[in-house]
């Protein structure tokens, strides 16, 4: 069984994110939004798991393991507002002297220096509830001041601090064209943080966001409020298995050690369909879908939730969760043609993933009983777009030198010198990122990581042989 898990909202577009998932969640486990329960009788028993994202006191109250941050006070109001009585009012944080981050990943990575031991305190109060801690996931934006370096400082202060914890984020990546020149900055040095503190990262992008709400609402006016239904849909499907325990997958480290097969390689790129009235508000009608049928659609390019080139990309790992009146002989015959569609290198298992998730008891009957949504999270060379895109723009502003003057801000930029030595060298391990997604495609990768380490291991024997030090073995 899985242990217990804290979310950690950094920022406007965390905390949106986190304002409907934690409404589907609600949902999903028969909770209020004042946090009692809806069930008719408390001695009901009940037929999921709530321990790893609620806490439960002895009136039956449920309150999120969350914690919210943000260094301006409107996002969080509102979540408090809606959900009154819901979140634990200890678990919120906003910067006292009102310091916006502006949109500069300076800024929230020196708001986050500033007051880090404040909110570690947040969270180690919120540890102390657990039994069986498991893990962290951080909802943030890395495009935005805010979520991208409060949270970047985050990860590195919880790296630190709980090495043996699970640390996973979803993230969400700007479109290609943006409004804010320095968001590809932002970018550059929140991603850094992420290939080097965090152990399994769900990529999602803008530009696929709004083009996939755009055909599941069909509506005109998309904004962030059918975005982020989109993303807290694949949170809640990701973690199916751990709130609806089943005999595998019932933890983070089950389901994350299925796809990662090196630490380097932990980027994640999600998939839905289709999008129904159990996660969405206002979803169009559709005709109903088999097994079968759902899990050859989450390889359609347009039901990534990443922008990406999907020509004959080459998958690492594969894992589904396939929830509704699912049948396993069309699972089975689904994968059996998956097998020949997907492109796996041979040093990698070959394998398919599937977790046959439980829709919960307490939603609402659909109007298909035979209804069938499916969500995949792929471990693939394609996600490697989603870094260059962000790298061409960042070269192209940085070339200029343009805007460095508003990160020379707070103890890590006391000099420009220190801004250009950062960016260069958070530019310097996305590239070597981008160089490991691209070798990983060979049949030779793990041959050649073995060669790596070997080498490795060669010049640290040289190096203490040089200091009269005892030499590895």
């Amino acid at each position: 069984m899985g242990g217990e898990i804290i979310t950690l909202q950094a920022g406007q577009c965390g905390n949106h994110v986190g304002k409907f998932l934690w409404s589907q969640l609600a949902k999903e486990h028969a909770i209020g939004t004042d946090g009692l329960s809806q069930l008719p009788d408390s001695s009901t028993e009940r037929d999921d798991d709530t321990k790893p994202f609620f806490r439960e006191n002895s009136r039956n109250k449920f309150t999120p393991r969350a914690i919210m941050m943000d260094s301006e006070p409107s996002v969080i109001a509102d979540v408090e507002n809606t959900f009154r009585g819901f979140f634990d009012p200890r678990n919120t944080w906003v910067a006292s002297d009102g310091a916006s981050a502006g949109n500069s990943w300076a800024n929230g990575y020196d708001i986050g220096t500033r007051n880090q031991d404040d909110i570690l305190n947040k969270i180690d109060k919120e540890i102390d509830s657990t039994d069986n801690f498991e893990g962290f996931q951080l909802l943030h934006s890395v495009a935005g001041g805010t979520g991208s370096g409060l949270g970047s400082n985050l990860l590195e202060a919880l790296c630190d601090r709980y090495p043996k914890k699970i640390l996973t984020t979803y993230s969400v990546f700007p479109a290609r064209s943006s409004e804010v020149v320095v968001q590809s900055y932002n970018t550059i040095l929140a991603l850094r943080r992420l290939i080097e503190d965090s152990d399994a990262t769900v990529v999602f992008d803008n530009a696929s966001l709004l083009n996939i709400s755009g055909k599941v609402f069909r509506n005109p006016n998309i904004d962030l409020q059918h975005t982020n239904q989109l993303i807290s849909t694949i949170i809640s499907s990701v973690t199916n298995s751990i709130r609806f325990p089943s005999y595998m997958y019932s933890s983070m480290s089950s389901i994350y050690s299925t796809l990662i097969p090196s630490p380097e390689l932990h980027f994640l790129s999600p998939s839905f369909t289709p999008f129904t009235s159990d996660y969405i508000h206002d979803d169009i009608a559709h005709k109903g879908h088999s097994s079968y049928d759902v899990m050859l659609d989450l390889l359609d390019p347009s039901n990534s939730l990443v922008s990406t080139a999907m020509n004959n990309p080459t998958y690492f790992n594969v894992y589904n969760t396939i929830i509704g009146n699912v049948e396993p002989r069309q699972i089975s015959r689904a994968m059996t043609k998956l097998q020949q569609r997907i492109k796996f290198p041979s040093w990698s298992s070959s394998a398919m993933h599937v977790n046959i998730g439980r829709r919960s008891p307490y939603l609402p009957l659909q109007p298909n009983e035979n209804e069938v949504s499916g969500m995949m999270l792929s471990n693939m060379s394609t996600v490697v777009n989603v870094f260059e895109n962000a790298c061409n723009t960042f070269d192209k502003v940085f070339a200029k030198g343009a805007f460095l003057n508003n990160y020379n801000v707070g103890d890590l930029f006391q000099s420009m010198q220190n801004v250009q030595d950062e960016f260069a060298e958070s530019r310097e391990v996305v590239q070597s990122l981008m160089e490991d997604y691209v070798a990983a495609e060979q049949d030779s990768y793990l041959d050649d990581v073995l060669v790596d380490d070997e080498n490795m291991v060669g010049e640290l024997e040289e190096d203490l042989d040089a200091d009269g030090d005892h030499k590895l073995v």
